[in-house]
């Protein structure tokens, strides 16, 4: 697989277009699809999306009907999506066929483990000890709910 040796004029372009604008609006957007289509249409290209849990309901609806316009446009595209478990529904709602879905929600089990490698790592001498330690974990834990 070889990579893109020269960026396309038409993205080099938009990008100068958009460099000092704030806000995304919906030509960018329109502009951000088009380069990607034209990215995606010359060569096998792999799109990664973090979190789109956490992008807002009317933009994440933005974002899904993008990916779709992209992937009709090069359905040599893939797309990996990161989210917590209810995002697998909606992705196959919006992209179906076009989905495998692979559950990656953390275990208590590896959030504890990792709270206490970190509260071991800590430099205070005698800040620790088992009370602050437990009463730590049992907050954390119950404030974690779905993350």
């Amino acid at each position: 697989m070889s990579e893109m040796e020269i960026v396309p004029e038409e993205i080099l372009r938009g990008l100068r277009e958009q460099r000092n604008s704030i806000y995304a609006d919906e030509s960018q957007l329109v502009n951000i699809v088009q380069m990607l289509q034209l990215i995606t249409s010359s060569q096998p290209t792999f799109l990664c999306i973090d979190g789109l849990d956490e992008c807002g309901g009317e933009q994440r609806a933005k974002v899904f009907e993008s990916l779709r316009q992209i992937v009709e446009k090069s359905p040599g595209t893939r797309i990996f999506v990161t989210g917590r478990s209810p995002i697998g529904a909606e992705i196959e709602q919006h992209l179906p066929g076009r989905v495998v879905s692979v559950s990656a929600d953390p275990r208590k089990d590896d959030i504890i483990t990792y709270i206490r490698a970190r509260l071991a790592n800590d430099k205070t001498q005698d800040a620790m000890d088992e009370c602050l330690e437990s009463d730590i974990l049992g907050n954390t834990l119950g404030n974690i709910s779905g993350m």
